[in-house]
């Protein structure tokens, strides 16, 4: 079975069970067991007075226990299946969806239901957001992670297989957890927060592309070339450009990060500003939008 056929399946499983409570209630989440081993490896190297090295280090071998990992379990019986499961499972269209959804449904309850719900899917400080912070917030979310959890991990498993996309999935949960610049984490995490940078470089403008295309905006283009530039991430801009020029509203903007105050320019000040839980939704559908063009891109390849 090829890759595309495989991760087609992938695509459609993911979409239809989710994160399914009852299964990883009883068994640890592979990116669980990645954080795991990331977790071990910040302890175990990340001291003394050489972190860059070894966080040089800890990426090397990261990337060399999720390739020789996938190449093991290419020898079992039952591997197509077994790759189809875990494609599914590093995927995380229908979670994200439903995460975003909810905070539209918490808004239309309240704030504070609203902060809460946002709180889960954005790293900001979420106390004092107003209703369009709660939901530029929620959109941003929507559109960095559509790139990072979807269409990052289809491109590579369709570019590379199984190996592709762990090697992928470990370094992008490894960044989430030591390509922070705190004190402890900007030395020992500067290593796999470029290598994170490098592998989304394609994937976050493939994005865009894909946002753009299922809106028919051909026209987004040259927003989405002068924003994009303007986010402190090199990849994450992209597709949150093209979501604030789709959608017609304005993102990113000023934020708070542990009690810190940052000014970060308007993503598109063209839009909108004054957002809601219709706009929430709108992203939503989107989502659903993106992840129907990357399904039939998919299938498509499967057949040639």
């Amino acid at each position: 079975m090829s890759a595309a056929a495989m991760l087609a399946i992938a695509l459609v499983l993911d979409a239809v069970l989710g994160e399914p409570k009852w299964l990883w209630s009883r068994i640890p989440h592979p990116t669980v067991t990645m954080g795991g081993a990331v977790n071990w490896l910040d302890r175990l190297l990340n001291t003394g007075n050489h972190r860059r090295l070894m966080g040089a280090v800890t990426a090397t071998l990261l990337v060399a226990a999720a390739w020789i990992s996938a190449r093991l379990i290419s020898t079992l019986p039952g591997a197509p299946v077994i790759e189809i499961l875990l494609a599914a499972a590093l995927l995380s269209h229908r979670s994200l969806v439903d995460h975003v959804r909810n905070v539209a449904s918490a808004l239309r309850v309240s704030l504070d239901e609203g902060r809460s719900a946002v709180a889960h899917i954005v790293g900001r400080d979420t106390a004092a957001l107003d209703q369009p912070a709660i939901a530029r917030a929620a959109i941003e979310s929507a559109a960095e992670n559509l790139s990072d959890g979807v269409i990052a991990p289809a491109f590579w498993f369709l570019l590379l297989g199984l190996p592709g996309l762990l090697v992928y999935k470990i370094i992008n949960t490894a960044d989430s957890m030591i390509g922070y610049k705190t004190p402890r984490h900007a030395d020992f995490g500067f290593a796999t927060a470029r290598l994170d940078d490098a592998l989304n470089l394609i994937p976050a403008r493939l994005t865009a592309l894909l946002i753009a295309a299922v809106h028919l905006r051909p026209d987004a283009w040259p927003t989405v070339l002068r924003d994009a530039p303007l986010h402190r991430s090199p990849n994450a801009g992209w597709p949150e450009a093209a979501m604030a020029f789709c959608l017609n509203v304005s993102l990113a903007g000023p934020r708070a990060y542990a009690g810190q105050l940052q000014d970060f320019p308007l993503v598109h000040p063209e839009g909108r500003q004054d957002l809601g839980p219709p706009d929430i939704d709108a992203a939503a559908t989107a989502l659903w939008r993106t992840w129907a063009l990357a399904l039939g891109i998919v299938i498509i390849l499967a057949f040639v």
